[in-house]
């Protein structure tokens, strides 16, 4: 699959709804980012459509994934290189029988139980948290932290994206702890400048000790 050809350890921007999705997505490839998530749960089918269609011509344009959050049929009509799915979504058993090897497919999970499970019904990464505290999406349960994280990793054969509250100042924690790579909102989205921060972190992530 593409996503094992990505230079570990990677960055993933996970586009705000309150903000132009690819406006986000063309900041932060500028900064260096190997993975845009496209999220967004109010938009419409037409407008995810589009948005999607000029985000994957801008990963294209930068060698990044464009991977859309969610909705199959959309990662299908943008031709984009996979879908991301939570444990409410689509069953990943089902998805890839739609999908066969088409598509990448990606799969929230907060316990090493539900990431083994998703390994084993055919997900290529998992995307665990969240890590630490965020506000960027509500969440019903504590942070996992980097222990938890560091034992899921252990278990799996499939690159991990560490996910939630992670930021400039512990991005090389959870890299230490196993993680493939790391997605973020707010870190990058919500900074004075997009494009820096995300060289920033790409940066520690290249550089960390």
């Amino acid at each position: 699959m593409a996503i094992l050809k990505l230079a570990l350890p990677f960055l993933c921007v996970i586009t705000d709804e309150g903000l132009c999705p690819v406006t986000t997505a063309r900041k932060a490839l500028e900064g260096g980012a190997s993975m845009i998530q496209l999220r967004n749960k109010t938009a419409s089918c037409s407008q995810l459509l589009s948005w999607g269609c000029e985000i994957r011509e801008l990963c294209r344009m930068h060698g990044a994934l464009f991977i859309m959050n969610d909705r199959i049929d959309v990662a299908l009509a943008s031709s984009a290189d996979g879908v991301h799915l939570g444990q409410l979504d689509i069953p990943v058993k089902a998805a890839r029988k739609m999908l066969g090897g088409k598509l990448i497919i990606g799969v929230s999970a907060s316990s090493p139980a539900e990431a083994l499970q998703a390994q084993q019904d055919g997900a290529d990464y998992i995307g665990f948290g969240h890590i630490f505290p965020t506000s960027s999406k509500e969440k019903s349960y504590a942070p996992v932290g980097t222990e938890m994280l560091e034992k899921t990793a252990s278990i799996l054969s499939i690159p991990l994206i560490a996910i939630g509250g992670i930021d400039a100042g512990n991005a090389s924690s959870v890299i230490s702890a196993g993680a493939s790579g790391i997605a973020v909102i707010s870190a990058v989205t919500r900074a004075d400048s997009p494009a820096e921060a995300a060289n920033n972190l790409v940066r520690i992530l290249k550089y960390r000790e």
